[in-house]
């Protein structure tokens, strides 16, 4: 049985007429169709660290399947945002391709948001980062978005050096069960046992982090 890449399987077709090895993205393309894009996530990719909905996260450096995935979700409504959604539309499947890769290897800026936070909401955070909290049954980041929590492949996508107003805004939909893209349940579950206050803290430590570099 030939095994099709996440990239085909994310957007639920096979591209016609390309084999596996030959789909893959064109940066200088994606670059070309980013032109809707910059207003909110920046020329460079790296966003701006907004409060609630609107926050704009950092796209440079993420992985290129995961940016698939989710611009497919978008377009399909398993993911809800309505500037996104339009967005969107207006990609063909291969430009979806085409905007990740190049999104994929430009290089991580800085997260923000987390540099006024106080020593013990920062140490809060490292710990449901790097530890979890097992009393109440909140597993930590890193073991499922890898070392440092700089990503582990195209489901968990790196989350160090992402902004703070984005990551809070994403554990709060998904404790609200207004995101639910993920697979089994897994970020749903996680968020629903965490308090405000630790979404906020885990959410500036993150954004303080080096995201990985390419």
């Amino acid at each position: 049985m030939k095994i099709l890449p996440l990239t085909v399987l994310a957007l639920g077709v096979a591209l016609p007429g390309l084999a596996s090895a030959d789909v893959a993205g064109d940066p200088q393309k994606g670059k070309e169709a980013t032109a809707v894009c910059v207003a909110c996530h920046q020329a460079d990719g790296t966003g701006l660290n907004n409060a609630g909905a609107e926050a704009w996260p950092q796209l440079a450096g993420l992985n290129a399947d995961y940016i698939v995935k989710q611009l497919a979700d978008y377009k399909s409504g398993q993911r809800v945002n309505a500037s996104m959604t339009a967005f969107a539309q207006m990609l063909s499947e291969q430009q979806m391709v085409d905007v990740a890769a190049y999104y994929s290897q430009l290089p991580p800026g800085a997260g923000q948001g987390g540099e006024s936070a106080d020593e013990a909401t920062l140490a809060r955070g490292k710990t449901l980062a790097e530890r979890g909290d097992w009393s109440n049954y909140v597993v930590s980041c890193q073991s499922c978005h890898g070392p440092g929590n700089q990503g582990a492949g195209s489901v968990f996508p790196g989350i160090a050096g992402q902004h703070a107003g984005y990551i809070e805004a994403q554990l709060k939909a998904w404790q609200a069960d207004t995101r639910t893209n993920d697979p089994q349940d897994l970020m749903g579950s996680v968020a629903r046992r965490m308090t405000d206050s630790d979404i906020r803290a885990v959410a500036a430590w993150l954004s303080t982090q080096p995201a990985r570099s390419n």
